[in-house]
């Protein structure tokens, strides 16, 4: 018996499986909550800082580096009010250094 393997792009496959649709429906509102405290930042930390995980009312900020945590760290009060008037329930922001691997 021969099995025909079908090609599905992602948005197909999320639209077939809930728990693939509320994966990237996480992706996207993290990214939206980056794109929302994107112009808080200074521009020389933007490409330093990624969109994490939100879990629990906890979102999780990935950076490039101890400086960066450090400075995103004094700025966490600010960024949580910047997310609170656009509408989130943001209760925490958790800043975690990213690891380098390989090399």
């Amino acid at each position: 018996m021969s099995r025909r393997s079908q090609a599905f792009t992602l948005l197909q496959a999320s639209e077939e499986s809930p728990t693939l649709a509320g994966l990237m429906a996480r992706a996207r509102d993290s990214q939206a909550r980056l794109q929302a405290i994107t112009p808080l930042l200074p521009p020389a930390l933007r490409a330093a800082v990624a969109a994490g995980p939100t879990e629990d009312g906890e979102w999780c900020l990935l950076v490039e580096g101890n400086a960066v945590a450090a400075k995103l760290r004094q700025m966490v009060p600010m960024l949580l009010a910047r997310l609170r008037v656009q509408g989130w329930d943001a209760q925490s922001i958790r800043i975690k250094v990213r690891t380098r691997t390989g090399g």
